[in-house]
């Protein structure tokens, strides 16, 4: 033991009982045992260095040879796959061409007619929108009115009007089924008066409603009044869905 000066003293003659730190317990993985059996069973033997002792032919399977070059398959005539449209050979020097063929056709005059009666091609529509002339063409570009000049321009499309038959069809079919039930007795219609008479009720009750709930509390503090407020704006928001039914069926059937 020494003191502040590093000075030695009687102190640091009595011996000191040693402090022995206990270690954790090693972890052991549980899949330990999983482990060593992926490692024995995927191991080979001589997978990298070859087998240890390499094994020696008997005296009657002798290597013998060209036994170990590659087996090759059977020659056969070679064809190419397009073989049919291969134009014919050329005609080799022992072949002599026919001689002395003729043609009474007159080149000249039959150019000559050609040119004549031909008709003139248009010459195409183009655009030029630089100042070097670079030209587009004009009918691709959508400035030429194309369609205007169609044959069914401002016809109404088929099928729209099929939409609009289907649309007939069904309409007839409903004011049929109407008129059944009518004529059991099971359903009436609303009458116009009838109607204004419901929809004006329903906008006096929402008026009503709407007042009182301008005049409540802004601070909600209390259960009552929370309970009265979300109440009120639930009766509001009914009254409003059914003023929209309404309003939206100029027809109503009960």
């Amino acid at each position: 033991m020494y003191t502040r000066d590093d000075e030695p003293t009687i102190y640091g003659l009595i011996p000191e009982a040693e402090i022995k730190r206990e270690k954790a317990p090693r972890h052991v993985s549980k899949f330990r045992d999983d482990a060593k059996g992926d490692y024995v069973k995927l191991k080979d033997d001589h997978k990298t260095m070859g087998q240890a002792k390499v094994p020696v032919r008997q005296p009657e399977s002798f290597m013998k040879k060209h036994e170990k070059e590659p087996v090759l398959p059977d020659r056969r005539t070679f064809k190419y796959p397009d073989e049919e449209r291969k134009r014919p050979p050329v005609p080799t020097t022992k072949e002599q061409p026919l001689m002395g063929l003729k043609t009474s056709k007159n080149f000249i005059t039959n150019n000559a007619v050609q040119n004549i009666t031909s008709v003139p091609r248009m010459p195409q529509k183009v655009y030029v929108d630089t100042r070097g002339g670079h030209k587009n063409l004009l009918e691709p570009s959508g400035l030429e009115p194309v369609y205007v000049h169609r044959k069914d321009y401002g016809e109404t499309p088929k099928y729209l009007e099929k939409r609009k038959d289907e649309m007939k069809r069904a309409q007839e079919e409903y004011d049929a089924y109407i008129a059944e039930h009518f004529r059991r007795g099971a359903m009436r219609s609303l009458s116009g008066d009838e109607r204004q008479a419901i929809l004006q009720g329903l906008k006096t009750n929402w008026e009503e409603i709407h007042d009182q709930y301008q005049g409540l509390s802004v601070v909600t503090d209390t259960a009552p009044k929370k309970n009265r407020k979300e109440r009120m704006e639930a009766e509001m928001k009914q009254l409003e869905r059914d003023i929209e039914t309404i309003e939206r069926h100029n027809v109503i059937y009960i």
